[in-house]
């Protein structure tokens, strides 16, 4: 794989000082990059905060507000569908502003939109129409976090530690995956889901305030005048189809995501009403999987150096295929263990896979394009998810749950394909 080489970090960046020529040469390229740590710091909190609501936020509407298969799987997707109705343009404003701003007012947005929840159930007024909008907002105001927070990460970084950070932020969202569902699932028990929710809004706050200390250069994008919304969205979206390898990883990673889509719709229900867990076990198991996210993010490196990038791509992509089954088999006694497998290793084959495609794209995009192309590519694989969801919540109403879960397994199964016949499989050509 051809990477271009970005600008290194500056003292600015946090990589340089006084210190810098004391240091071990050994050391992680990424220790005394203090505005990464700031970062780093911030998003790992975010993300226990959002694992505590994966949780939270489905059995809120199933246990207070008693919602129905369709109407849990209506919350995903509304939480999701602003990826397709707002992230090509997201990209294309978020190329225009400083990146740092942005970041701050997303996080204070999701956590006065998360904090209402507990308001209103306090006063007895917690409706399926309010946790509605509140998903929208939260989604809304994350489509311009993610698009700015992976087009920010090189300036951070430089281009030739972007495998070094993206791993070790794909670490602490396994960590948080990890942790989060069982403190969710004990909260939830402690103190019913609408106030559980609080910690979540907490989190973003906390992330707010450490982006916010974040120092680096972050002038605003020179832009040409006479350019519109319309052309520079279009310049994103040819960067992305003319591209081959990014083409075929939008297909793969948006099948995936679809599919994903009808999964995360009924599993809670899935697992509550038909294996008859209560919320701690229920938390306890979605832990498994940020073990296996946790796994994967520190082997990530490895597998890619050992193997190289495209095909740690294709290995974990075809691995997370095999294992796709397991969640439909799933029942109650010792078939239960197979939900511990699916989740488990499925974690790990995903954060192989975000780590190294979210990295390609981060190294071959031109930097005044890194906006546009993360929006066009959130467009893509996640714009997806909110039809999966609305179509998990009908197949689980009509089919049943464990039908809905064989239809999320066969798309998964299906998903490597696009990358199978890419120039990702054929070694020397990555392009």
């Amino acid at each position: 794989m051809t990477t271009p080489r970005g600008p290194r970090c500056d003292d600015e960046a946090g990589d340089a000082g006084p210190d810098a020529a004391r240091r071990p040469r050994s050391d992680h390229p990424l220790r005394y990059n203090r505005n990464f740590r700031r970062l780093w710091i911030g998003e790992t909190v975010s993300q226990l905060g959002t694992q505590i609501s994966v949780v939270a936020v489905p059995l809120a509407a199933v246990t207070t507000l008693h919602a129905n298969a369709f109407q849990v799987g209506l919350l995903t997707a509304i939480e999701t569908a602003a990826f397709a109705v707002l992230g090509l343009p997201a990209g294309a404003w978020c190329d225009r502003w400083r990146r740092r701003p942005v970041l701050v007012a997303a996080d204070l947005v999701r956590a006065v939109a998360l904090g209402t929840v507990p308001v209103a159930a306090s006063a007895g007024v917690l409706s399926y129409a309010q946790l509605c909008a509140v998903v929208a907002i939260v989604g809304v105001a994350t489509v311009f976090f993610d698009v700015d927070y992976q087009s920010f990460l090189p300036n951070l970084v430089g281009r030739e530690h972007l495998v070094a950070a993206n791993g070790a932020l794909e670490a602490s969202r396994s960590a948080a995956a990890l942790a989060g569902p069982s403190i969710g699932g004990f909260l939830v028990q402690a103190f019913t889901a609408p106030y559980a929710i609080a910690a979540d809004a907490v989190s973003f706050v906390w992330s707010g305030g450490w982006i916010s200390l974040i120092d680096a250069a972050d002038p605003r994008p020179v832009r040409d005048p006479t350019s519109s919304v319309a052309r520079e969205i279009a310049e994103g979206l040819r960067f992305v189809f003319t591209h081959r390898v990014l083409r075929m990883l939008a297909g793969s990673t948006g099948t995936f995501n679809f599919f994903n889509g009808i999964y995360n719709a009924v599993v809670v229900v899935f697992l509550v009403r038909v294996i008859h867990l209560d919320s701690g076990v229920v938390g306890a198991l979605f832990s498994a999987a940020g073990i296996g996210g946790l796994m994967g993010a520190l082997v990530a490196n490895r597998v890619r150096t050992a193997v190289g990038g495209p095909a740690s791509i294709i290995f974990s992509a075809v691995s997370l295929a095999v294992l796709a089954p397991l969640a439909p088999l799933t029942a109650e006694g010792w078939r239960l263990g197979l939900f511990v497998v699916w989740s488990l290793l499925g974690a790990v084959a995903i954060s192989v896979y975000n780590i190294a495609t979210v990295s390609y794209r981060q190294e071959i995009c031109p930097q005044p394009l890194l906006g546009r192309m993360n929006a066009t590519m959130r467009f893509v694989v996640w714009g997806t998810l909110p039809l999966g969801g609305l179509l998990g919540g009908l197949l689980g109403q009509t089919l049943g749950l464990r039908a809905a879960l064989w239809v999320a397994a066969a798309g998964t199964i299906a998903s490597p394909l696009w990358v199978l016949v890419s120039p990702l499989a054929r070694p020397g050509r990555t392009r």
